[in-house]
Parts: structure tokens; C-alpha cells; sequence
């Protein structure tokens, strides 16, 4: 799969998963909604319920930024349709991000209503990559 249908692939998507590594390498893999503005991926700190709002994710991509999504399409019945697509890049938390949450609330519905209001988590990419069947 070239990087372009990776990028198309994952844009299509409508959630994918983040894995982040602590400072110590510890893994950390959470699924998120997301938007693409060209070769950046922004996800936000809703008001879905959580402990709080200094989540794990956050405190990983502040301590080491290396970061990876990865978004799929699964079919039991026909394995023919199988793909993933994965986002390499470098995570950054932004305070404040309304051109994020604008672009949030375009593409999902739940967010007109209750547009996010916690941190933005803006990925930069450097490295689209994926596998089709």
C-alpha cells in the first residue's frame, strides 16, 4: 500500500487506536475519534466519562513523544476486505486548539452538541504505512 492510500485508508476511518510508550517504554494503547488536516491527526479530552482529565496518553506523548495510530477495516465474512493503515509521528498536547475542535465537531455529530473541551492532542506525521488483502 503506497503512503497516499495509507493516509486515504486511515482518513476514512471514523475512530483508530494510539499507542504511546512512558518515559520508561511502557506501552499504552487507547482507541480515539480523531480528525486529519493534511499530515496532521488532532484528537480531544471529551466529556465521555473518566476519572480525570490528566490521562495517561497525555502524560505519555509530554514525556516521549514518539506516538503511532493505526486505524482498520475488519470483515469476518471476507477477508478479502481486510486492511490497516498506520500514522508514525510526533505527539504534542495543546491547551487550546479551536481549529482542532472545529474539525472535530465537522466530523463527528456528538461533538455539535458537546464540543470537547479538554486538551487536543495534535500528531504530526512523518510516516503513513499500511497492508490491504
Amino acid at each position: 500500500m503506497s503512503p497516499q492510500e495509507a493516509r486515504e485508508r486511515f482518513a476514512s476511518a471514523r475512530v483508530a487506536r494510539l499507542a504511546t510508550a512512558d518515559a520508561g517504554g511502557v506501552p499504552h494503547v487507547v482507541p480515539l475519534v480523531f480528525a486529519l488536516d493534511g499530515d496532521t491527526v488532532y484528537s480531544a479530552v471529551d466529556a465521555k466519562p473518566k476519572r480525570t482529565t490528566d490521562l495517561r496518553r497525555l502524560r505519555n506523548v509530554a514525556a516521549n513523544p514518539r506516538v503511532a495510530l493505526l486505524a482498520d477495516h475488519y470483515a469476518d465474512e471476507d477477508w478479502g476486505a481486510l486492511w490497516w493503515a498506520r500514522a508514525d509521528g510526533t505527539g504534542r498536547v495543546l491547551d487550546a486548539a479551536p481549529e482542532a475542535v472545529a474539525l472535530l465537531r465537522e466530523r463527528y455529530a456528538q461533538y455539535r452538541d458537546a464540543p470537547p473541551e479538554g486538551p487536543v492532542l495534535a500528531v504530526d506525521v512523518h510516516r503513513w504505512s499500511g497492508w490491504h488483502a
